[in-house]
């Protein structure tokens, strides 16, 4: 469908109030004319739109340059809705709760690491189960279980698995403190129980890669980048069959509560429940468990990383300084305070398909942080670029702190498909320096790089909006996928 979408700015663009009588603020959007006409190929307006039609939704809806159709929410969407009298809904998260990225660095360099990246990138494989619906070599009681989503990231600490720094460098510290197993199903926690630990499919991935231009010397220094051809690591994966079940499961209770509450839903993929009400402290408090589960997956994930370095360079992981920069969530709904017409509000914003990217002296922020901004990890696809960006003010004032989470498909996966073969992906992957390991040609397929909008581009409109500041950017060596 077209709409009216106004230019506010090169970067900015808004599809007005007046379009529908039923919007609530209006819809705006940051992309260049290259990522909006892409939206525009796509139902990603349509549900800009939606979204802004749901109770309690402050100031504007707001669509990332990564813009692109999703369930309820476009991917790339945010909204932030008064804790008073908004709502929360699920399909403002998705069904991959805690969706997110890990980036470790080292201090390794390329010309030690290549010789070496196909014997690397197999250990890893190895070790990290990789592929649809596959099981991991940690299994839990569903006690266990439960005390592991209670306890987070610290929990998996104090079983032998990992630093006792890590969770600093961690979105949350690793633990959302409201988390409750005692409501997550049993169905869940099932699922939950035999996944920890796994890559999973999709578009996750685990990426050895090296530095390749740093914009910002003094941020990335802080965050322990500190020169071209630096070895990092990318985690990419999420809360697996945990989060969809739970996403499921409560996507059917918030369909009841919109008809018990009467709320009128333009999409009934935007079921909802108002923050003040029962249905949605439960969401909440099950949210949180999936949120935790997957801070501990990639925590696990990352542990076998470090060991497969470790027998592979004959080091301890401490030595070859493999430290977490960062470990954040793209799939979320949280309690924040923002400033909205200059005045601190309680919020509850929902990031689907978007980084939280707090700006300088946030309280949440690790202390070695604080000054610089929350390190945003935006990662592109096998093939491809990631970076690291910086939170700013800026994005505190026209995002609610967030911006893009990665490049964002362009192309279905039954069409990455018919476009090219595994072998001839490998095989150009390969003359690029690139060694591939996946559970699955049909899997490399559908993750052409081919599928996925420009990442320099989305990371540029980031950059130069000042949602997210360019830190670094680095460029593959070898890639897992599941």
């Amino acid at each position: 469908m077209n709409y009216k979408v106004d230019k506010v700015d090169e970067l900015v663009w808004e599809i007005p109030r007046e379009t529908n009588p039923n919007m609530r603020v209006s819809a705006r959007i940051y992309a260049d004319e290259e990522l909006l006409t892409a939206m525009k190929g796509d139902e990603t307006l349509t549900q800009s739109i939606n979204l802004t039609q749901l109770p309690g939704i402050l100031k504007y809806g707001i669509t990332l340059p990564d813009g692109h159709q999703g369930y309820g929410f476009p991917i790339g969407g945010v909204a932030a809705f008064d804790a008073e009298e908004g709502i929360i809904t699920p399909g403002g998260v998705g069904y991959d709760i805690n969706c997110g990225v890990s980036l470790m660095r080292s201090d390794l360099k390329y010309s030690e690491v290549k010789p070496k990246a196909d014997e690397l990138i197999d250990r890893i494989f190895n070790l990290v189960p990789c592929g649809v619906g596959v099981g991991s070599k940690i299994r839990l009681s569903s006690q266990e279980l439960d005390d592991a989503v209670s306890g987070g990231v610290n929990w998996a600490i104090e079983k032998g698995y990992g630093w006792h720094s890590d969770s600093k460098h961690m979105e949350e510290e690793g633990c959302m403190k409201e988390a409750n197993p005692d409501k997550v199903s049993g169905k869940a926690k099932g699922r939950g129980a035999s996944q920890l630990g796994t890559l999973g499919a999709g578009n996750h991935f685990l990426e050895i890669a090296r530095v390749q231009d740093i914009y910002d010397q003094e941020a990335a220094k802080v965050y322990g980048i500190t020169e071209p051809d630096q070895v990092v690591c990318w985690i990419h994966t999420g809360s697996r069959g945990y989060g969809y079940q739970i996403a499921t499961d409560y996507i059917r209770v918030m369909e009841q509560a919109s008809n018990k509450y009467k709320i009128r839903l333009p999409d009934r993929e935007l079921a909802c429940a108002p923050l003040k009400s029962r249905e949605a402290d439960d969401y909440y408090e099950a949210m949180a468990c999936a949120v935790n589960w997957a801070f501990i997956n990639r925590h696990f994930v990352m542990h076998q990383v470090r060991k497969a370095f470790e027998q592979t360079f004959k080091r301890k992981a401490e030595d070859m300084g493999l430290e977490l920069v960062y470990s954040m969530t793209h799939n979320t709904a949280k309690r924040e305070d923002h400033i909205i017409n200059g005045k601190k509000v309680k919020t509850v914003v929902h990031r689907k398909g978007a980084s939280r990217a707090f700006g300088p002296g946030r309280e949440d922020l690790p202390d070695d942080y604080k000054q610089t901004g929350q390190p945003v990890l935006l990662v592109g696809t096998m093939g491809t670029a990631s970076y690291l960006l910086k939170g700013t003010e800026k994005g505190e004032e026209i995002s609610f702190a967030s911006t893009a989470h990665g490049a964002g498909r362009v192309m279905s996966r039954a069409g990455a498909r018919r476009r090219s073969t595994a072998n001839e992906i490998v095989a150009d992957l390969r003359n690029k320096g690139i060694s591939v390991r996946a559970a699955s040609g049909k899997i490399i397929e559908e993750e052409n790089p081919e599928s996925y909008k420009d990442i320099h581009k989305v990371a540029e409109v980031s950059h130069r909006l000042g949602i997210g500041r360019k830190v670094m950017m680095s460029v593959p060596i070898a890639v897992a996928k599941g």
